[in-house]
């Protein structure tokens, strides 16, 4: 199904429902509430499809969400630099919910997406059941802020003169994401065909307008402190530019959980579907 922001633009859903009533009583583990939405929000990398590990484990017991953010196949790929903004990406999530008339949600994000997941939680609280915020941190660092902006900016700038099969032979090579070629190697192939897929307007359009311009976590601690949305924060031990900022996550946060994951870089929830599939379960358990 299409969803349309209050801007105008379309965005493609993908919305599973919540299975039969038999099948939800004879899958249910550990008291998860099937009647709890989940929202997943991908990653810059990725798309909806990098979610198929977890919509194949939770569809039958939980009605699953996820869209490809704008800019991105199938979703409409505005070309006003303007239509591109942390702040919309935001907005973009809760134009999902209110389409689908989903009060509230567990929302689980993966960098970008981690990101987005963040923001809601505290600009709309009231929209969250809970949060699972995993590999986010990106650029968060004040001595790395620099640097971070101006490869984002690079990146951009590659997809325009370069186009999208280029920048991820390169981009889904970087050390962290080696770390799901080791362990699986067909999956990390599906990744770069993923990237490779990108409309590359849309690609820097969002590396712009999102990555290197939004704020860096450190600046909004005093905000996080006031944040009482639970939240499951998830790092793979292997990617060095998440680490530090979730562990100050982590700190700053009144209600969170860490989970790190071992010989794991920057797609966890595709480096190990089953055990980051177990713990959405269990965090939805627990609220």
């Amino acid at each position: 199904m299409r969803v349309t922001t209050d801007d105008g633009v379309g965005l493609a859903v993908y919305d599973t429902g919540a299975g039969d009533e038999a099948q939800r009583s004879s899958t249910i583990v550990d008291e998860a509430d099937p009647g709890t939405p989940i929202l997943f929000l991908h990653e810059f990398g990725g798309d909806h499809r990098s979610w198929a590990p977890q919509f194949g484990h939770l569809a039958g017991r939980s009605r699953c969400v996820t869209y490809d953010a704008r800019g991105y196949p199938h979703s409409d790929v505005p070309t006003d630099p303007a239509a591109y903004s942390q702040e919309r990406a935001v907005a973009d999530a809760v134009a999902v919910l209110d389409a689908l008339g989903i009060e509230r949600a567990l929302v689980v994000g993966n960098s970008m997406g981690g990101f987005a997941t963040l923001h809601l939680g505290l600009t709309h609280p009231d929209r969250c059941v809970g949060l699972v915020v995993a590999g986010c941190g990106y650029g968060a660092a004040p001595e790395r802020a620099e640097a971070f902006r101006a490869d984002a900016l690079a990146l951009a700038d590659a997809y325009e003169r370069d186009g999208s099969a280029t920048v991820a032979a390169d981009y889904g090579n970087r050390p962290a994401r080696l770390s799901l070629r080791e362990r699986d190697e067909h999956a990390h192939d599906e990744h770069l065909r993923i990237l490779a897929e990108h409309d590359p307007v849309g690609a820097a359009l969002t590396m712009r307008g999102v990555q290197a311009a939004r704020p860096s976590l450190y600046d909004l601690r005093e905000q996080l402190a006031t944040m009482t949305v639970p939240t499951l924060l998830v790092v793979g031990d292997r990617d060095d530019e998440a680490i530090d900022a979730t562990l100050m996550l982590r700190r700053a946060l009144p209600v969170a959980d860490l989970a790190v994951l071992p010989r794991a870089g920057h797609l966890t929830n595709l480096e190990y579907p089953e055990i980051f599939t177990r713990l959405v379960e269990n965090h939805l358990a627990g609220r």
